[in-house]
C-alpha cells in the first residue's frame, strides 16, 4: 500500500511550500510519501459567515508543481460547481505539463452550500449537481483523450454545457489520471466505473470493504478489470487516542486511533479491505513545525512497518 499527504489549504504560500519541500523529501525506510493532496474549498462549513483563509486550489497546486519535485500532486477534490469544466481541462491540461506528469485531476459534484452562497454560484439540488458532474466528466475525458489520440478538437452539446471544437494546448501527458470522490451506492459507482482512472471516499477500514464491492460490481458490470482502477482513502488519524477517534466518528467523521503498532494493524485492514493508498489528512495544522513533524511520525512509526 502507497501513502500520501492532505496538507492545509489555509498556510500562506511560503508556510506551504516549505511543509510541502519537507514531505517531498520525506523517507524512512522503504517508505516515502507518494503524492501530496489540497482541498478545494473557499471557505470553513459553519452556519455563521467566515473568511475562509484558504488559497485557490488550481493556483496553489501549479505553483507546488512549479517549485516542488518527484512527487504526484493534486486535487481532493475539485467542486464541479465552481468553474466551467472545460476551463478546468485547459488548466489541469497546463499542470501536467507543468509538473510533467505528476498531476492528479481530483473532481467531485460539490457539496457545500455556504460558499456556493457566499460567492454567487449555482447550488442546485443533488439530482442536479449529479447531471452537471457527468455532463463535466463527458468534457474532461473527451478534451483529455482528443489530445491523446490526435483528434485534436471536441465537441458536446448537453444540458448545461457545450463545447465547439474545443482543443487542449498544450497537451497534457500520456498520464492524466481523473480521480473521483464519491461514496454514494446507486449513481457514483457507475460513474465511477466509465470516467475514473482513480477513485477516494473518507472511510474506515469495515466502510471501505462494504463500499468497495459496490464499486468493484460496477468496474465488473462495465466490462473493466477490477485492477484497472486505484483506490484511495482517508481518515482521521489519532496517535495513542483511541477515544478521541471514537467521538469523532460518532459524529460522522471517519476516524482512526491507537498505538503506533495499532495503527499498523489498521493499515493491514485497509489493505485487506481493497485500499491501495492511505491519505494522511493534516488539514487543520498551521503550524509548519508540527506538521512536518506528525507528518514524520507516522512515515516512520506506521507507513514504513506496513507489509
Amino acid at each position: 500500500m502507497k501513502f500520501s499527504l492532505w496538507l492545509p489549504a489555509n498556510l500562506p504560500w511560503n508556510d506551504l511550500r516549505t511543509a510541502a519541500t519537507h514531505a517531498a523529501g520525506a523517507t524512512s525506510g522503504a517508505a516515502n510519501w507518494r503524492g501530496l493532496w489540497l482541498e478545494d474549498h473557499f471557505m470553513d462549513n459553519t452556519a455563521e459567515p467566515n473568511d475562509g483563509a484558504r488559497g485557490e486550489c488550481l493556483t496553489q497546486l501549479t505553483a507546488l508543481a512549479a517549485t516542488v519535485p518527484d512527487v504526484r500532486i493534486g486535487s481532493l477534490v475539485l467542486g464541479n460547481t465552481y468553474r466551467h469544466p472545460a476551463v478546468v481541462a485547459k488548466q489541469a491540461a497546463a499542470l501536467s505539463d507543468i509538473s510533467d506528469g505528476r498531476f492528479v485531476l481530483g473532481v467531485g459534484a460539490g457539496w457545500q452550500e455556504n460558499e456556493h452562497r457566499a460567492f454567487g454560484l449555482e447550488f442546485g439540488d443533488v439530482p442536479s449537481r449529479i447531471r452537471w458532474f457527468r455532463e463535466a466528466l463527458q468534457v474532461w475525458t473527451s478534451l483529455r483523450d482528443s489530445a491523446r489520440d490526435g483528434s485534436e478538437f471536441a465537441d458536446f452539446d448537453g444540458e448545461r454545457y457545450r463545447l465547439e471544437h474545443a482543443s487542449l494546448n498544450p497537451k497534457p501527458h500520456a498520464t492524466l489520471p481523473i480521480l473521483i470522490g464519491g461514496k454514494g451506492e446507486k449513481v457514483m459507482p457507475k460513474l465511477v466505473a466509465r470516467y475514473a482512472d482513480e477513485w477516494n471516499m473518507w472511510s474506515t477500514p469495515d466502510v471501505f470493504a462494504q463500499k468497495n464491492r459496490i464499486f468493484t460490481a460496477a468496474l465488473e458490470d462495465a466490462g473493466r478489470e477490477p485492477g484497472s482502477l486505484w483506490r484511495t482513502t482517508q481518515a482521521l488519524v489519532f496517535f495513542d487516542d483511541k477515544a478521541r477517534a471514537a467521538e469523532m466518528g460518532a459524529k460522522g467523521r471517519p476516524a482512526i486511533g491507537g498505538s503506533a503498532g495499532e495503527l499498523v494493524e489498521l493499515m493491514g485492514e485497509y489493505a485487506e479491505a481493497g485500499v491501495d493508498e492511505f491519505i494522511l489528512p493534516l488539514t487543520t495544522i498551521r503550524d509548519v513545525a508540527k506538521l512536518n513533524d506528525l507528518g514524520d511520525r507516522f512515515l516512520t512509526e506506521v507507513a514504513a512497518l506496513v507489509p
